[in-house]
């Protein structure tokens, strides 16, 4: 093995953060600007022969300088990555890489969760994605016990959505969606994302929706992720990035969690203002159909003559407080909100 030194970063800037992205755009890959931690190892001479990254608990930009290869210099950087994790308390992580580095990094002790021709989604818990599944059956199986079933309705729905916060547009997308399928499964996106906690988003859906019998809620953890925010480093066609990103939730979704529950049907709503979440809507309703999942695209709720939308409510509430949103929000949002403000 040759020697070397580790250095860490938190994160590395100036004349360290351009070494480290020169190294890492020798191995074809870019630096990821949301990097929070990293370690690498230097030679005698100061160059960089090996690397790892993360962002809370996802794993990044790691690599080994082909000249050191076979010489497992992998090994301290993952242990170091990992005991980083630790003393920050983070215990579950997640890493994204080429399929092609299947073996490397299971090899490391990560399992795989779901892969597509361009990515691979790997955990540090060989049964993480199973207990994820099986407290959704148990949580299924709760709200069947104590809601009603819809039996006007045809088929089992789902909608995966940020809710952030939980507007009437949201609350229009899950009520007519509800009304058309015998259960409903919402899946309130898990990242934390701004002022408003994963929690209270959850927690706003879940008051907003009381009065639907066929209404079951998740949370996503950490499996079902907005495309936005899937790392891009390691994907060289920039071009096409979101698209593959966009197939492995798809994957994660049809593959795992709408086979689990049954699910046969998808809701969305429209995006008039946002061209990424309107691509993402256009690949679902391309992918999802020949695998028995329909998908049904509403209009988005206009009210007053302003299209609801959660952007705009966080930007007048932001901008002119809380009242001047008001008449975008259930009364149960606006409650909500005047005790987290």
């Amino acid at each position: 093995m040759s020697d070397y030194t580790m250095q860490t970063g938190s994160p590395f800037t100036g004349r360290e953060l351009e070494k480290l992205k020169a190294f890492l755009r020798e191995e074809d890959l870019d630096y990821d600007e949301h990097i929070t931690y990293t370690v690498e190892l230097v030679d005698d001479d100061g160059a960089i022969i090996a690397s790892g990254s993360c962002e809370g608990n996802v794993l990044k930009c790691i690599a080994v300088s082909p000249d050191y290869q076979g010489q497992n210099l992998l090994a301290p950087v993952m242990s170091a990555l990992f005991q980083h994790l630790a003393d920050e308390g983070i215990f579950h992580y997640f890493g994204f890489t080429k399929p092609k580095n299947k073996a490397v990094f299971t090899h490391m002790g990560l399992y795989p969760v779901a892969e597509t021709d361009h990515i691979l989604l790997l955990e540090n818990k060989k049964d993480g994605f199973a207990r994820y599944v099986d407290a959704l059956h148990e949580e299924t199986a709760a709200k069947m016990a104590s809601g009603k079933e819809n039996t006007d309705g045809n088929g089992i729905g789902a909608i995966v959505a940020n809710c952030n916060p939980f507007t009437l547009g949201h609350r229009y997308l899950v009520e007519q969606a509800a009304s058309s399928c015998r259960w409903l499964h919402v899946f309130v996106l898990s990242a934390e994302q701004g002022w408003i906690s994963a929690q209270d988003r959850f927690n706003m859906v879940k008051a907003g929706t009381q009065d639907l019998p066929n209404v079951i809620l998740h949370v996503t953890s950490d499996y079902l992720i907005s495309p936005v925010v899937f790392p891009t480093y390691f994907i060289k066609d920039k071009d096409n990035a979101f698209t593959m990103n966009c197939m492995l939730d798809i994957e994660i979704f049809r593959g795992h969690i709408a086979k689990a529950l049954g699910i046969t049907r998808r809701f969305v709503g429209t995006e008039p203002a946002s061209a990424v979440t309107n691509a993402y809507n256009v690949c679902l309703k391309s992918e999802l159909p020949p695998h028995g999942i329909d998908v049904t695209e509403l209009e988005r709720l206009e009210k007053d003559g302003t299209v609801v939308s959660a952007s705009t409510v966080r930007h007048l509430i932001q901008t002119e407080g809380l009242e001047s949103a008001a008449f975008l929000l259930p009364k149960t949002s606006y409650e909500y909100l005047k005790c987290v403000k």
